[in-house]
């Protein structure tokens, strides 16, 4: 409000230039500088208040406050209001945020912004025809996200040139940044010592307008490792061991602050990948000290001035001696075991010893029909160089893969060197599909052909996540997580029942053979091959650019507002749908075939809650209507509510909203009526979207209280007008009999959020602030 009121920053400032050197944050940005030196001081005027050692997490988050000297800081409690160094936004998401940036009338963006297009491309038959596919079928949507970067200065990376979050660690992430992304695993960046958080859409728009973005003060789990990494273990294994202790939700709200004399024996890109899965555990981000590993990344990467003035801050990109934090986890990295974790949650740890006694005991299907590499969690050199190494073993012995098997680059500097060094050609003898630089199946961008919907099967990945459906869409996968020379050596063997630690192999002369841990270089010993320039640069001026967006197109939508809030409280809802169990992001708003309507709210809207569990009949996507009493799909029943001008609720289990950070989950049941999102608990980025969309994200003051509500009642939320901070809600609940009941509702709303719920969304008061700045 204060930057609001004050005059919108239309254009970017460069912030003060470092004295002791002006060092670029990116090659594409020459003129946009680090300034550790403003982290420096905000730091010293944190800590001479707090009068306590700090953590790092604390150190780079506190280092970029609005207002360091009187920002009430109070970990899990306080809200911060802080200023991003920069915004990248992946090609389905960029979508809406670009169309909400347009929507609100600003001429630039504020900060260094890029959009990298890697969602939108589907694995079909290899990288090159697969990339000409997309870029033909997603013409219009890469054309428009194309002039809107140019108009509004933001740069734009091509389809084809890679994953958002490998080409950041490439070119973007850097110690002491923060950065905001429209993705969940944007937390990779913490692998070179970033805060890289994942946000929705009306986030990143904040930070673009110039606005300080707000983030509840984060706690901080330390996560000490000690020993040394070796043999077969890999830093994935980490990852997959801490989701295993915390769960999916244990850390919620927190940083995830890894330290300890094991740190040193992990790679740049490995931290990145354990960093990256942090989101699967709900954890704000995650982020590693500054130290030599990622000195040596950011050489070869082409930025050893980085890691010059990084060595000059050192002490402000590691952690102060003695510091607290607010849980500690110990790992021994030379006592950890490889694991794998599944089958439709990444929290079910087990093993590789174990799983095949596992899935024969619980049912699984150990044979693997699929074993799939990459992924912006494991597709580095060094992810490549290890599967390879597993593979050449192979070769040498007569064998290829008894499972398919396919690879995913992480970008195209990847793809390009891991050909000229051989990896790649490894992968394919053994029987390998190299795909496109991009998500693909892991997001369910996969037009797999091998099995029917409905066909129960296993595929093994090197990926971050394996809720039900996500990568194939057929319920009945499942899809286990693990690292990628695992995958490889299970997609060789073809059974979740080959440990290749302790097993043997027949090779084609009949001879068994036990596969050696993978031994792969970390880095190219020559530079990178850059492979094809694929960056559109943001012109100087991209005033005249026109952006067009057809009125008849069935892929992008210009936004209209959402209405206002009537200054009265929310009597007689209807309840949508009361939610039984697990219910992400991906049960919300599935990806897949829907992602083609990310630019188009009222067409991807006829997904909204199509894979959720709905209580009353145990189905997915089936409803009862309450005005007509007959069950339909979801989406039709919200449609039908809203044309009878019906306010409805969705009631739902315990970290509801988990996953990925797409703010079409928030965005689609406001569109439809939704007004109300009752649960026993939130992960964080959708309780935040649903925030920015008017929505009210409340929780159970007695979790079982959830029990108390049936599909068929009416509700109402009283005590509107006094909306405050801190102050609970009340929920009547009229049953079908005439009785009532009443429950408390908690909240977590602060004044600015209060303003946007009664605006009707974030983006609606940041229109009425500035046109009062006006």
């Amino acid at each position: 409000q204060h930057a609001l009121n004050s005059g919108v920053r239309r254009y970017h400032v460069a912030p003060v230039l470092c004295q002791r050197a002006k060092v670029a944050m990116s090659h594409f940005e020459p003129n946009e500088y680090i300034n550790y030196e403003k982290l420096e001081k905000n730091i010293n005027i944190v800590r001479k208040r707090l009068d306590r050692p700090l953590t790092l997490s604390e150190k780079i988050v506190y280092g970029h406050l609005d207002d360091p000297a009187k920002q009430e800081i109070e970990r899990g409690k306080t809200y911060l209001r802080l200023r991003p160094d920069r915004v990248a936004m992946q090609d389905a998401t960029a979508q809406m945020a670009m169309l909400q940036f347009i929507s609100s009338g600003l001429p630039k963006v504020a900060v260094p912004s890029t959009i990298h297009c890697d969602h939108l491309i589907e694995a079909q038959s290899g990288g090159e025809k697969d990339l000409q596919r997309a870029k033909d079928i997603n013409q219009e949507v890469y054309n428009f996200l194309a002039t809107a970067g140019a108009k509004y200065g933001v740069g734009f990376w091509k389809p084809g040139s890679g994953i958002i979050h490998q080409i950041i660690l490439e070119n973007y992430s850097y110690p002491g940044v923060m950065l905001i992304g429209t993705d969940s695993h944007t937390p990779n960046g913490g692998g070179l010592g970033g805060i890289c958080i994942g946000v929705g859409g009306a986030d990143a728009v904040d930070v673009m307008a110039g606005i300080p973005w707000e983030l509840k003060c984060p706690k901080v789990i330390g996560v000490k490792l000690t020993g040394k990494l070796s043999g077969w273990t890999s830093p994935k294994d980490v990852i997959l061991k801490v989701a295993g202790i915390l769960t999916v939700k244990g850390g919620t709200g927190a940083i995830i602050e890894y330290h300890g004399p094991g740190v040193d024996s992990i790679s740049c890109t490995g931290m990145a990948t354990i960093c990256n899965m942090g989101a699967e555990i709900g954890a704000t981000t995650s982020i590693f000290p500054y130290n030599e590993r990622m000195k040596k990344y950011l050489g070869k990467t082409g930025r050893a001035d980085i890691a010059a003035l990084a060595d000059e801050f050192k002490q402000h990109l590691v952690p102060d001696s003695g510091c607290k934090y607010d849980q500690v986890i110990e790992i021994n990295l030379s006592e950890l075991k490889p694991h794998i974790n599944g089958p439709f949650t990444p929290d079910l740890a087990h093993p590789v010893s174990d799983i095949g006694a596992v899935a024969e005991k619980e049912g699984w299907p150990v044979d693997i029909r699929v074993g799939l590499i990459g992924s912006c969690t494991n597709s580095s050199y060094e992810d490549m160089g290890r599967s390879a190494a597993v593979a050449k073993q192979a070769l040498a012995h007569g064998l290829k893969c008894k499972s398919k098997f396919t690879i995913t680059p992480g970008s195209e500097q990847i793809r390009a060197t891991i050909e000229r060094d051989g990896y790649a050609k490894i992968l394919r003898e053994v029987g390998g599909l190299v795909l496109a630089n991009a998500c693909g199946p892991c997001i369910g961008q996969w037009d797999r052909k091998d099995i029917k919907k409905g066909e129960k099967n296993t595929i093994v990945t090197s990926y971050n996540r394996n809720f039900t459906g996500r990568n194939d869409a057929n319920p009945e996968t499942h899809a286990f997580v693990t690292s990628p020379e695992i995958v490889t050596a299970l997609s060789i063997a073809g059974t979740l029942k080959f440990n290749p630690e302790t097993d043997y192999l027949t090779g084609a002369d009949g001879k068994k053979f036990k596969l050696e841990a993978p031994d792969a270089d970390e880095l190219p010993k020559l530079e990178f091959d850059p492979g094809q320039d694929t960056y559109q640069y943001p012109p100087k001026d991209g005033s005249g650019q026109h952006v067009d967006v057809s009125p008849t197109s069935q892929r992008l939508q210009l936004l209209e507002p959402f209405d206002k809030w009537d200054g009265k409280d929310l009597e007689d809802m209807l309840i949508l749908i009361k939610v039984k169990g697990k219910c992400t992001t991906d049960h919300i708003s599935a990806a897949g075939p829907w992602l083609k309507f990310r630019g188009h709210l009222d067409n991807i809207s006829n997904n909204l809650l199509i894979g959720a569990i709905n209580i009353e009949n145990g189905k997915a996507n089936s409803v009862r209507n309450a005005l007509t009493q007959e069950f339909g799909p979801v989406p039709d029943t919200a449609r039908y509510y809203k044309k009878m001008g019906v306010k409805w609720a969705v009631i739902g289990d315990e970290n509801y909203g988990e996953g990925s950070s797409r703010e079409h989950a928030a965005l689609e049941p406001r569109h439809l009526g939704g007004r109300v999102i009752i649960t026993k608990s939130f992960a964080r980025i959708h309780e935040t979207n649903l925030k920015k969309q008017g929505l009210l994200p409340l929780t159970f003051a007695d979790p079982a209280d959830y029990n108390k509500i049936h599909p068929v009642d009416k509700l109402s939320i009283v005590g509107l007008k006094d909306f405050a901070p801190g102050k609970p809600l009340k929920c009547i609940i009229k049953h079908p009999n005439g009785s009532q009941e009443t429950i408390m509702l908690n909240h977590t709303f602060n004044e600015s959020q209060i303003e946007w719920f009664q605006a009707g969304s974030a983006l609606n008061r940041m229109k009425e602030l500035q046109q009062k700045s006006s």
